[in-house]
């Protein structure tokens, strides 16, 4: 965990017995903490007195090496899967990966009346989070899912945040391997839970769409029995996913669902419409732009009705939402407009960002990193984005990375391969960039930046910036 991961807030301490309890583990020489633990941590830059280190064990890594320097740090507990050789109260679990789960889990159970929403989906979910986030907040305190602590560890992580006044929580689902669902939907017991869309997100992992489609369908089996499960009504999967349902209440979005838009008008830098819903019909001016946040803006709306919220704080929600750092920001310098959309990417969320720069004025130039997680389809899918971003009414595309050439090749097959420049590196593509910068001065630019986490983009237009 990262310091951005790190929690500021004061959390609800733990009594030793209850580590133990929650975790089946046993006191390594009953030497026992007799004070309130007020955090657990897995980053060990962190952990100081009053805190217990979950020391986690990787592949890669094992933060049992990281026992001491914490000890150093004055942190007095250590959860371990053996004892360490450092004297300081241990409490020995079979498996530390488990046991923050366990925790995690025991956190939850101890707020029966708190209301859980859980979203699962191969994009859109960060912002559908955060839409619900603004509905929610408003109206009570809500734990909602901080960056991308969406997985086995970041779940349980979130959980353990829980506060006695928090009356809702929205936590986001990742899968990156079968099971991964089915275990935080478990740990996070929901009354409301459903799936945004089944993309081409982690095609790698699960060898095809149909393999993601039943990853994710695993939301479905930890919903309360008297809960709602949310169907995406005009995806792909829809009948693969009625059929994986539990609940014998169910809510649709989208043309179709229980909750649409229409009337949608597509602004440069938000969105207006019509949006339908059980409870009426109510317009929307939505400060996001793009038609696939539309689409997000309807998700977030049946789940808050699903948990019972009324249409006009959704409306007041949806008018207030902010997106989230890296998620289509728009940043206006001098005649120049940079959109980070830079916190990640899938074949589908890249072309809705090709359809909102679009929408922008001035020269624009779409800035591409490479998509991961695609496993052998890596190459064709950067080649059909090549071939299909040149078709949008776009003046340049950049491509940036390993499958750049895959972009060019797609470009080249439609007949416009002009359009399109490939770079190994980023180094390159910011001499080219500053190039196209000075050839196209005094004429405002729009420049949107995207590509997969580890690509890190922000980086590359962080450096473009410094340069005007």
């Amino acid at each position: 965990m990262h310091t951005s991961t790190t929690s500021t807030v004061e959390l609800t301490p733990w009594a030793a017995e209850q580590l133990q309890q929650a975790t089946n583990g046993y006191w390594y020489q009953d030497k026992i903490s007799n004070q309130p633990i007020k955090r657990i941590l897995t980053d060990s830059r962190h952990a100081e007195l009053g805190d217990a280190f979950l020391a986690l064990k990787g592949e890669r890594f094992d933060a049992h090496d990281f026992v001491a320097q914490v000890a150093q740090n004055g942190c007095q507990v250590a959860i371990v899967q053996h004892p360490v050789d450092v004297d300081i109260a241990q409490l020995v679990v079979p498996d530390t990966r488990l046991a923050l789960g366990y925790l995690g889990a025991y956190r939850r159970a101890q707020y029966p009346d708190l209301k859980v929403i859980a979203l699962t989906g191969s994009s859109g979910k960060t912002t559908t989070k955060e839409m619900l986030g603004s509905i929610l907040g408003q109206l009570a305190p809500t734990l909602v899912t901080r960056g991308n602590l969406n997985n086995d560890l970041g779940v349980p992580m979130m959980l353990l945040e829980l506060r006695p006044e928090h009356q809702y929580a929205v936590m986001e689902l990742g899968a990156s391997h079968q099971g991964e669902i089915d275990y935080t939907s478990k740990l996070v017991q929901p009354q409301v839970a459903g799936i945004l869309n089944i993309g081409t997100a982690h095609l790698g992992e699960f060898g095809g769409r149909e393999g993601i489609c039943r990853a994710k369908s695993e939301i479905y089996r930890h919903i309360a029995k008297n809960g709602v499960s949310i169907i995406p009504a005009e995806d792909d999967f829809t009948a693969q996913i009625r059929q994986a349902v539990q609940t014998s209440q169910q809510l649709s979005f989208g043309a179709g669902g229980d909750v649409f838009a229409t009337h949608i008008q597509l602004n440069a830098q938000s969105s207006e419409f019509e949006l339908h819903t059980p409870q009426g019909v109510s317009d929307i001016n939505l400060p996001f732009a793009g038609l696939h946040n539309v689409h997000n803006a309807t998700a977030a709306t049946v789940f808050a009705l699903a948990i019972g919220i009324k249409l006009d704080d959704i409306v007041k929600g949806l008018e207030h939402a902010k997106g989230a750092k890296g998620r289509l920001n728009f940043i206006q310098r001098q005649q120049y407009l940079f959109i980070d959309d830079t916190y990640n990417a899938n074949p589908t969320s890249m072309r809705a960002a090709a359809e909102v720069l679009s929408q922008q004025t001035g020269f624009k130039v779409m800035v591409m990193g490479d998509i991961g997680e695609l496993g052998d389809a890596s190459l064709q899918e950067h080649h059909d984005l090549g071939r299909d971003l040149v078709d949008y009414n776009l003046n340049m595309i950049v491509a940036v990375g390993e499958f750049a050439q895959a972009a060019l090749a797609g470009a080249s097959q439609s007949g416009n391969a002009s359009k399109l420049k490939a770079f190994p590196t980023q180094a390159d593509a910011l001499t080219f960039l500053i190039n196209l910068i000075q050839q196209h001065q005094p004429e405002s630019m729009s420049f949107l930046f995207k590509g997969s986490r580890y690509t890190h983009m922000e980086t590359l237009m962080a450096d473009l910036m410094e340069k005007l």
